[in-house]
């Protein structure tokens, strides 16, 4: 197994597939949307493959696909076909704002995809739309629907936004009555392209617990794994689970076992650090597999601590977060 500088594994890398988008959320980018990489820009299949390849090698285990949104770009359902067979991966899984993903749901059951986390603010539709700019709920709802009955595990991920979706936290842990679905509720972050600075976060994790333990008297934690985002909570007579990722509070960082590689081939080893390794340079440029490994093993061992610590590294010129969409959610 591979461990970082700080003696935390890396299992588990969040790979984006692309920078580009279907939806236009303002915590997440400005209203006329990002500028797009070129596609000569952006890593090709066959490029993620072979660095996935090389991870695996070094002890990465897991795979996400994020994007932007992933099914945006084509022949995605080819691609995590390539990836399920690649020696040592043993879980792929993805992310995906739920627009296009219904119809591919036949082949993600075919493919062995266990995990779907679909983003999801709110329930209800005027709010949908002012927060994505976009007027998709029932498409959404529809994949939320259809994944359940392919048994595929949904985990709903939900941007906690003070004035925009409060009142949403409540009907979005009743689905969890009913339904076998995990409600992770999500502190915002400040990954919006430059559109606004989530400077103050009036609505924290501490908040969004006590908020929940009002309307849910029974709400108690429950055991997580260790390398978890989340704080897990069940709630009495619930199927589901509902849960709190601390993301600008950073509480998780001591046990986080993640990489990511942006869609441009860009190492990040923290989500808020400014990127530590051009990978894209080395794979264009004629590197080797081993020569790719020892630089990833070394980018490896200059880990950040935490979040705090990763985002004191950024230069000056860096201090404005870029959107999450050309991260990797």
């Amino acid at each position: 197994m591979l461990y970082d500088n700080h003696g935390r594994p890396l299992e588990y890398v969040r790979l984006a597939v692309t920078d580009r988008c279907n939806l236009r959320c303002f915590y997440c980018m400005p209203a006329e949307g990002i500028q797009y990489l070129p596609k000569r820009e952006l890593l090709t299949y066959e490029e993620m493959e072979r660095v996935v390849a090389i991870l695996a090698g070094l002890g990465v285990r897991k795979v996400r696909l994020t994007g932007g949104e992933p099914f945006v770009r084509r022949d995605l359902v080819p691609f995590i076909e390539r990836l399920s067979q690649i020696e040592g991966i043993h879980d792929i899984s993805l992310t995906t704002n739920g627009v296009l993903t219904a119809p591919h749901i036949p082949e993600l059951m075919r493919l062995g995809i266990r995990t779907v986390n679909l983003s999801l603010d709110t329930l209800d539709r005027t709010r949908f739309a002012r927060i994505t700019r976009r007027d998709e709920l029932p498409a959404v709802m529809d994949t939320f629907f259809a994944l359940l009955s392919a048994g595929i595990r949904v985990k709903i991920n939900a941007v906690v936004m003070d004035g925009q979706n409060t009142e949403d936290l409540v009907p979005l842990a009743e689905l969890t009555r009913e339904l076998p679905v995990d409600v992770r509720f999500i502190e915002e972050m400040p990954f919006n392209g430059g559109s606004h600075d989530a400077v103050l976060l009036p609505w924290n994790h501490v908040r969004i617990r006590e908020h929940l333990s009002q309307h849910f008297p029974g709400l108690h934690a429950i055991p997580t794994d260790a390398s978890a985002t989340a704080t897990e909570y069940a709630i009495p007579g619930h199927m589901g689970t509902v849960g709190i990722i601390a993301a600008y509070s950073r509480t998780f960082c001591g046990t986080c076992n993640r990489i990511r590689l942006t869609a441009e081939g860009g190492l990040k080893t923290c989500l808020y650090d400014q990127g530590v390794l051009d990978v894209r340079a080395l794979l264009r440029n004629g590197s080797t597999d081993s020569e790719i490994r020892e630089a990833l093993v070394s980018a490896f061992q200059h880990r950040a601590a935490n979040g705090f610590e990763a985002e004191q590294r950024r230069p000056l010129h860096q201090l404005s977060f870029e959107s999450m969409s050309t991260i990797g959610g």
